[in-house]
C-alpha cells in the first residue's frame, strides 16, 4: 500500500509551498542513491519522495490528492507519479538542489558534468464518460496526434556545451564569485544539435504522428479529475529525450434518469395514487442495470427509498454509494365527472384526512438523512 504524502515529506496538509519544497530538498539530500551506493532501498525512498513532491508542489495536484487520495492520479495504465524513473527526477525537480550536492547529482542536471536529460511537452485531451463508464471503469482508445523524432533524423554533440546541455556561468557577487548553470541556447538544453533530418521534419527533427492510445480509466473519477497517461506526449528532440506526458481530463455527460451527488445517486420516481395507497413494484434504472423494487402501500409522497451499494464506487476503493429513491405520488390533473364525483366523497371521509405519525419525516429531516 502506498504511504500518505505529507508523511513521506514529514509535513502536515497546511504546509506552505516553501515548507514543502525545503521538506523535500532536505530529504532527497538525505536519501540520495549518491550518498547511499549500492542501497537499493534509498533508490525507492528518493523516487518515492520525487513522486510525493510532484504532486504536493501543484496546487491542483495537491488539491486533487487531498480530497481523492493517490487514485486520483493512479488508476492504472500508467497514471500519476509513481512510475518517474531518475532521469524524470532530475530532469523536472533538479533546479530544486542547485550546485551545492557536489556539482550535481549522478550528471542527471543538478550542476554535474552529465548529460542534461530533456522531456517533450504534453498533451491533453479530454474523454467524455457516461454515468455508467464511470460506475464500473472503463477502457477508452483514442486517437491522439503527437510528436515524434523523424526517422533517419540525426544528431552531433553541441559544440556549446559539449553535450552537457547546460552551460555555467560565473557571476561576481558581494558574497563572492557565484556559479550558476543555465540550460544551453544553442541545442536547447539537449546536450545535442541536429546533424541531418528528412524534409517534412520540424527545426528540432520531429514529425506529427497519429497513434491510438488505450486509457484505463478507474471506476469512480469525477468531473474535471484529471489523469496522466505517462510517456505518451510529445518526444523531446535529440537521442537522449523523455516524451512528454498525455493529461486527460474527465468530462461526465448529463444521465437521462439518475442525478450524481458525490458517490450517490439519485432517482425520482413517480407513483399514481392508487399504487401508493394500495402498494405496487416497479423496475428502476442503475448504474449497473435494472432492479425491482417494492412500493409498499400507504407510500407517502417524499418517501425517500435507499438502495445501498447501488451508487459510484469512491474513487479511494473504501466503498460503493447508494442509489437514493425519491418517491412521487402523481396528482393528475384533468378528472373525468366520475372521477370527481369519486373524491368529492373522499374529502369529509376520515380515513383519507392527513395523520403524519412520528416516523413521518419532515422534508428537512429527510434531507439531513440523504447528508449523514
Amino acid at each position: 500500500m502506498k504511504r500518505d504524502y505529507y508523511e513521506i515529506l514529514g509535513l502536515d496538509k497546511n504546509a506552505s509551498p516553501e515548507q514543502i519544497k525545503k521538506a523535500y530538498r532536505k530529504k532527497a539530500i538525505e536519501i540520495h542513491p549518491d550518498k547511499n551506493p549500492d542501497n537499493k532501498e534509498a533508490e525507492t525512498k528518493f523516487k518515492e519522495a520525487a513522486e510525493a513532491y510532484e504532486v504536493l508542489s501543484n496546487a491542483d495536484k495537491k488539491a486533487r490528492y487531498d480530497q481523492f487520495g493517490h487514485q486520483a492520479f493512479e488508476g492504472g495504465g500508467g497514471f500519476g507519479g509513481g512510475h518517474m524513473n531518475m532521469d524524470d527526477i532530475f530532469s523536472q525537480f533538479g533546479d530544486i538542489f542547485g550546485g551545492g550536492f557536489g556539482g550535481g547529482f549522478s550528471g542527471f542536471g543538478g550542476g554535474g558534468g552529465g548529460q542534461r536529460r530533456v522531456k517533450g511537452s504534453n498533451l491533453r485531451i479530454r474523454v467524455k464518460l457516461t454515468l455508467e463508464e464511470i460506475a464500473n471503469g472503463v477502457e477508452k482508445k483514442v486517437k491522439v496526434r503527437r510528436k515524434v523524432q523523424a526517422p533517419g533524423t540525426t544528431y552531433n554533440t553541441c559544440s556549446t556545451c559539449q553535450g552537457s546541455g547546460q552551460v555555467t556561468r560565473i557571476t561576481n557577487t558581494i558574497l563572492g564569485r557565484m556559479q550558476t548553470a543555465a540550460p544551453c541556447n544553442a541545442c536547447g538544453g539537449s546536450g545535442q544539435t541536429i546533424d541531418k533530418k528528412p524534409n517534412d521534419a520540424d527545426a528540432q527533427g520531429l514529425i506529427v504522428k497519429e497513434e491510438t492510445v488505450s486509457i484505463k480509466i478507474p471506476a469512480g473519477v469525477v468531473d474535471g479529475m484529471q489523469l496522466k497517461v505517462t510517456g505518451k506526449g510529445n518526444e523531446a528532440p535529440g537521442a537522449n529525450g523523455i516524451s512528454g506526458d498525455l493529461l486527460v481530463a474527465i468530462e461526465e455527460e448529463e444521465h437521462s434518469s439518475l442525478q450524481r451527488e458525490g458517490d450517490n445517486l439519485h432517482f425520482d420516481l413517480y407513483v399514481s395514487i392508487p399504487d401508493a395507497v394500495l402498494g405496487t413494484s416497479q423496475e428502476i434504472e442503475t448504474v449497473t442495470g435494472k432492479v425491482r423494487i417494492k412500493i409498499e402501500a400507504g407510500t407517502q409522497s417524499g418517501k425517500i427509498l435507499r438502495l445501498r451499494g447501488k451508487g459510484i464506487p469512491n474513487i479511494n476503493g473504501y466503498a460503493k454509494g447508494d442509489l437514493l429513491v425519491h418517491v412521487n405520488v402523481w396528482t393528475p390533473k384533468t378528472l373525468s365527472k366520475q372521477q370527481k364525483e369519486f373524491f368529492e366523497t373522499m374529502r369529509t371521509d376520515d380515513h383519507f384526512s392527513p395523520k403524519p405519525e412520528s416516523s413521518d419525516k419532515s422534508f428537512f429531516e429527510k434531507v439531513k438523512d440523504m447528508f449523514s
